[in-house]
């Protein structure tokens, strides 16, 4: 059952309304010091006057809202919130923080009710706190809608921007300066920077183009990756960090989320404008991944199999040569002889090599001869081992 008011609680509930309204300076004035003791609205574009203006008009809103008489107050509300919720986001106001000054008005309005009503009113303000808390609530939380919805369109809108000079830079072969120039600042890098670069077709150009979502996405990530599609490739770029840090494996180098993704990888390139180049590179390379390939593959390790690549495209075929020569093989000769060549490539070392094989090093030095014999190859010269590695690649 609810509690019915009478005229005299009603009219003493418009009296105590109107004085706050007659206090809207003084309720603009203490939520502009408390708003100020956010770091975030310390430090941002808005200034103290906006702020003042901005509370002194929402503070005539929502008492106009408590009356409830105007038949329009409560869409006047949500609008002029919507309009807030979407200024505070182009100021860049963080949520939080945008949730923490809003949430104030509440506290400020109650407290001021407080101060003006007497020791009388406290059933009166009693069955009237859900009323001014519900229309500040509705406030609130229309703001902050309002603010979401223009976060999203900025980011799309920025998003869209940036994919037109991502493009514009891998349109152009080789990149003007000048086009270089307004790539970076479009993108918020430096256009001298050290960059690295991946690119993927098919099953793996759309686990990186989720990757790449999933990563931009994380507002807490320091790196930044940019994403390219053309030609049925999807390339993804960020820059490196400026102190060059020489590890022993460039993989050390790749976001997280790329690690364990097969594509082809350009580890360093120095400047935006070569990274046209390079993404034509790294395409060659994701062409030579295989199943079994679960990494990216750069040069470094994939130089055999893009000289392999290279040889077979003029009209030769090394690993078919070395097939042939060792067709002559009889029973197990070929598999014993293939063994000891591929644990010697890999060491170098004939004693590691036959322990490996647990056999004598004679043994070893027999079967390299005998493989050379038939093949031609002396591993021990590197430019004929290098023959080898190509055509195994």
């Amino acid at each position: 059952m609810h509690n019915v008011e009478s005229p005299d609680q009603q009219a003493r509930w418009s009296r105590l309304v109107d004085q706050l309204e007659e206090r809207l300076d003084e309720l603009a004035q203490a939520f502009t010091t408390k708003v100020r003791e956010i770091p975030e609205y310390g430090e941002s574009q808005v200034t103290v006057q906006e702020i003042r203006d901005t509370a002194r008009e929402t503070f005539r809103r929502l008492i106009r809202g408590l009356k409830g008489t105007h038949p329009d107050s409560r869409d006047g509300l949500l609008e002029f919130a919507s309009d807030l919720g979407a200024k505070r986001a182009q100021a860049g106001i963080p949520p939080e923080s945008l949730t923490t000054a809003v949430r104030l008005d509440f506290s400020i309005l109650w407290a001021e009710l407080l101060e003006i009503a007497s020791p009388e009113d406290a059933i009166l303000l009693a069955s009237r706190v859900d009323k001014v808390w519900g229309v500040v609530d509705e406030f609130a939380t229309r703001t902050h809608t309002s603010y979401l919805t223009e976060r999203v369109r900025m980011a799309q809108e920025e998003s869209s921007i940036q994919r037109e000079f991502v493009a514009r830079l891998f349109n152009q072969s080789t990149p003007s300066v000048e086009t270089s120039a307004q790539v970076a600042s479009a993108l918020g890098i430096n256009a001298d920077s050290r960059f690295a670069l991946v690119a993927a077709s098919g099953e793996p150009g759309a686990r990186l183009r989720t990757a790449v979502s999933r990563f931009t996405s994380n507002t807490t990530a320091r790196q930044k990756l940019f994403l390219h599609e053309s030609g049925g490739n999807t390339y993804a770029f960020w820059a490196l960090p400026a102190t060059r840090t020489r590890s022993a494996d460039s993989e050390d180098q790749l976001p997280p989320p790329l690690a364990d993704l097969p594509c082809g990888y350009v580890p360093e390139v120095l400047g935006l404008r070569a990274l046209p180049a390079a993404a034509r590179t790294a395409e060659s390379l994701a062409a030579l991944l295989r199943p079994r390939d679960t990494r990216p593959l750069s040069a470094d390790s994939a130089w055999p199999r893009l000289a392999r690549q290279a040889l077979q495209d003029s009209g030769m075929d090394l690993a078919a040569e070395i097939e042939e020569a060792l067709a002559e093989c009889r029973g197990g000769e070929r598999e014993r002889l293939l063994e000891t060549v591929r644990h010697y490539l890999s060491t170098g070392n004939i004693t590691v090599t036959s322990e490996q094989l647990f056999c004598h090093r004679n043994t070893i030095l027999n079967r390299l001869n005998r493989f050379e014999e038939l093949t031609g190859i002396d591993l021990a010269v590197p430019a004929k081992s290098a023959r080898l590695i190509v055509a195994w690649a």
